[in-house]
């Protein structure tokens, strides 16, 4: 069964918000946090340590 990366993240994040309750400030620092670092010149960086 192949599932899209996107359904998937989805699925996690809903399951983690409401099974752990992180406070909302935490999520939004880090989607944006990640978002910044997906656009800055350290994305080659973190691509190569991911892999």
């Amino acid at each position: 069964m192949d599932v899209p990366l996107w359904f998937a993240l989805l699925a996690v994040g809903y399951l983690g918000v409401k099974l752990i309750r992180p406070p909302w400030w935490l999520i939004a620092v880090l989607l944006l946090g990640g978002y910044l670092l997906a656009d800055s010149g350290l994305a080659p960086v973190i691509n190569t340590a991911v892999k």
